[in-house]
């Protein structure tokens, strides 16, 4: 393996690896609206090159034409030094490109196999050979190290299996170039650790791939190379090795990463709105117990799978604790929400809960922006009056959000992730709660985005609203919250001060379970 990777190091002696893909000047145009302006991007084999960006700055469209999606407007793209055309994604799949995209495309009635060979099934005597079909989907399965047998339903794959077998499903096509869109945003830990594997074998066998993502983490993890597009327009491309986050943030937005966090005004004398005591979400304790305070931003920091999330939706009443006490202390007299917390008595008690999937959990898609958001005024509202709509409350907090949409009547659906995001937050903000609870405020949002989202949310506490995030990335609690609480195999180890936290003491409690603030001690 090591021979083949160093053999497609270089195409010829004493010279630099050749580019595989070669985007020359690209230009496409919608309308009147120009999606990408002169961009020339390179990528070689064995690398792994990370194409990143705002929204809307051209990373979806750049890879759309070289899937045979869109056809140039200006400029060529050139597969192994020639230029090509690209008429569609047969035409893309002939030239060995294969996409892996966000939404998967696997037909879940057919088994692993059949979604594999699918359009170009071994035959035999005029019919679809199946023992080859199956032999071959094996093969490919076995050589990437994925053990799923290829007689498998798709309908019984989880996500993470579901990409693994698209991504066998271009090495069984001999594919050469990969195009991974935003990858992991689906996944769970062990299945990223999986996904990580996978790029590294096929990086190993000479494979470019080009990676889509807003994810820092992943970029300087996975990535040789990094390009930037701003606005359609090429802003730069460097090797990783060279850059840091502050580096990468600044291509991106044009701000240092420290200024997408807004200012942290310490409360004086902070009142305490929601007071968490005994909780318990499994069978075997520990309780949990904290206070949230009135203008205060608080993270569950840990881990994947140590029970940040379990607290939270126990909290918000969609997994009811097994135990414990939820009380609403901001109101006179403190509000007990019940023992066992239900949706509707957290959301009247004047509690949004902001779930991590907004797209099933969140978000009615078909619907409108102004009736997604209008659901959040409805919160108190009775079952037998009449839906009332404000329409300018609305179209004043949609322009406060800076949400970007052609029509508050375009349904949700169509907008992008981070204004999607800014829709659930608003529907909350026109409903009059004065606590939210938050499951990863910013997923598969870029950093742009990522810097109103916190400006939202810091502003609310700032109006004597009081925040409960959970947060998988650590950057995130750290430039965000005024306080965190480090969760370990269920229990509340390690309390710290936002502003002093490091990332290395939250990640020694978190992997130790051990840590200086012995602040937390008993208090469960």
């Amino acid at each position: 393996m090591a021979e083949r990777t160093e053999a497609n190091a270089q195409d010829r002696p004493g010279g630099p690896a050749r580019p595989i893909v070669e985007f020359v000047d690209v230009t496409k145009r919608f309308g009147s609206t120009t999606a990408l302006g002169n961009v020339s991007i390179s990528g070689s084999s064995g690398t792994v090159h990370a194409v990143t960006g705002e929204n809307g700055a051209g990373k979806s469209t750049l890879m759309n034409l070289l899937t045979g999606v869109h056809r140039l407007d200006g400029g060529e793209i050139r597969l192994r030094g020639k230029p090509v055309t690209l008429h569609s994604p047969k035409d893309a799949r002939a030239h060995r490109i294969s996409t892996i995209f966000q939404e998967l495309t696997l037909l879940p009635n057919l088994t692993v196999a059949e979604n594999m060979f699918l359009g170009r099934e071994p035959r035999r005597m005029g019919l679809v050979n199946r023992p080859e079909m199956r032999r071959l989907a094996e093969k490919a399965l076995a050589r990437l190290g994925i053990n799923i047998p290829p007689q498998t339903y798709c309908s019984a794959l989880s996500v993470g299996e579901q990409q693994m077998v698209e991504i066998a499903k271009g090495i069984a096509a001999d594919a050469e170039i990969f195009i991974l869109d935003e990858p992991t945003a689906a996944l769970n830990a062990p299945e990223v650790e999986k996904l990580a594997e996978l790029i590294f074998t096929m990086k190993a066998e000479g494979k470019l791939i080009f990676y889509i993502s807003h994810r820092l983490e992943e970029i300087f993890r996975f990535c040789d190379e990094v390009s930037v597009l701003k606005d359609g327009r090429h802003v730069a491309t460097h090797p990783v090795a060279e850059l840091d986050r502050e580096k990468l943030v600044s291509l991106m937005v044009g701000r240092e990463l420290g200024e997408l966090f807004p200012q942290r005004v310490p409360q004086q004398d902070p009142q305490t709105m929601l007071s968490i005591k005994g909780l318990t979400t499994n069978p075997f304790p520990p309780k949990v117990s904290f206070e949230l305070a009135k203008g205060e931003i608080l993270g569950l920091a840990g881990l994947e799978g140590q029970g940040q999330r379990a607290i939270i939706r126990a909290i918000a009443g969609i997994d009811p604790p097994i135990s414990g006490r939820v009380e609403k202390t901001g109101d006179d007299p403190a509000q007990p929400i019940s023992v066992r917390p239900t949706i509707v008595a957290v959301s009247q008690a004047g509690i949004g809960f902001i779930p991590e999937d907004r797209k099933i959990e969140g978000l009615y898609l078909p619907l409108s922006i102004r009736q997604n958001m209008a659901l959040g005024m409805l919160r108190e509202q009775s079952l037998w009056r009449p839906a009332r709509i404000k329409r300018d409350e609305i179209e004043t907090l949609l322009a406060q959000m800076r949400v970007a949409h052609a029509d508050p009547r375009q349904p949700v659906g169509a907008l992008s992730g981070g204004n999607q995001q800014k829709v659930m937050i608003g529907r909350w903000l026109a409903s009059g709660v004065n606590v939210l609870l938050v499951e990863e405020p910013t997923r598969g949002v870029d950093v742009g985005a990522k810097a109103e989202i916190y400006s939202l949310l810091r502003e609310f506490s700032d109006a004597g609203g009081a925040v409960l995030i959970t947060s998988s990335e650590l950057t995130e609690v750290l430039g965000l919250c005024d306080r965190i609480l480090v969760v370990r195999e269920g229990a509340l180890i390690a309390e710290f001060d936002g502003p002093a936290a490091t990332e290395e003491l939250v990640m020694n409690a978190a992997l130790t379970g051990t840590h200086e603030n012995q602040e937390l001690e008993g208090a469960a």
